[in-house]
């Protein structure tokens, strides 16, 4: 990935050309635009709060807390996995003109599901500071940096392996829908991981790699401390073996990819 990497930075100008294209088109036309972003999640936390608050017999301060960022994450991850896909075939064109780093064509998207998911956790703090009155939680958002480095890396790395998944097996993106569908309810994003605990099933949130993600983000916004340090580091483990991983799926197929598409 650091030779994937230092290829990218060559056509970088390249790169934030598209990115910015990306932005422009998805809310072509659209009367509110980029407001879309702060809609979306603030509609379905306020869903999400008034049926399921009263059932998980939480506060609705605490759980629109815990579900912002939760969503914040779990979005980014998602579309990251789901419409990374198409990274490598919505870019046949350029695929067979000029031979570009295949880490570019996934970036691309991830830097764009990147800036969206920023709209949507800029929401959750902003909830938090409202909610909290007093923003004494909000003097560890520092903390959140590093998590969200870890976080834009493995994302990266989930399109990267995905799109390259999609190219030599095209039902790839409709298996990853349905999965996607199960594991939003098998991680604790609607519901507190304590809950799963109590359940007996706490092994559901220990060896989810997506729990992982979400407490490096949530604990210091929702408990005002830092995380503990074994976090951050099963959380650069999991990360670097994700990058490994994609590093080599595109050692593997990049020169084949093309007979694919």
């Amino acid at each position: 990935m650091l030779n994937q990497v230092t290829a990218i930075w060559k056509f970088r100008s390249f790169l934030m050309a598209l990115v910015r294209l990306d932005l422009r088109l998805r809310y072509k036309r659209s009367w509110l635009g980029g407001v879309w972003s702060l809609i979306h999640p603030m509609t379905m936390a306020a869903t999400y709060v008034t049926v399921f608050s009263g059932v998980l017999m939480l506060s609705p301060a605490g759980y629109t807390r815990m579900l912002l960022l939760g969503l914040a994450v779990w979005g980014f991850f998602r579309e990251c996995a789901v419409s990374g896909c198409l990274a490598i075939i919505s870019h046949e064109s350029y695929i067979r003109q000029h031979p570009l780093p295949f880490g570019l064509y996934s970036l691309r998207f991830v830097l764009g599901y990147a800036i969206q998911s920023m709209f949507a956790l800029g929401v959750a703090v902003a909830a938090i500071a409202i909610l909290d009155g007093n923003c004494d939680k909000l003097q560890f958002l520092w903390a959140v940096v590093p998590a969200l480095f870890l976080v834009f890396a493995a994302g990266w790395a989930i399109a990267t392996i995905f799109a390259f998944a999609q190219a030599y097996f095209h039902d790839t993106k409709h298996l990853l829908e349905i999965a996607a569908q199960i594991l939003f309810f098998l991680t604790p994003i609607v519901y507190p991981a304590d809950l799963l605990v109590g359940k007996g099933l706490g092994w559901m949130a220990r060896f989810n790699p997506m729990n992982l993600y979400l407490e490096l983000v949530r604990y210091p916004l929702i408990h005002g401390s830092l995380p503990d340090a074994k976090l951050y580091v099963y959380g650069t483990a999991c990360t670097a073996a994700l990058l490994g991983l994609a590093a080599v799926t595109t050692s593997w197929f990049q020169k084949r990819v093309v007979f694919h598409l």
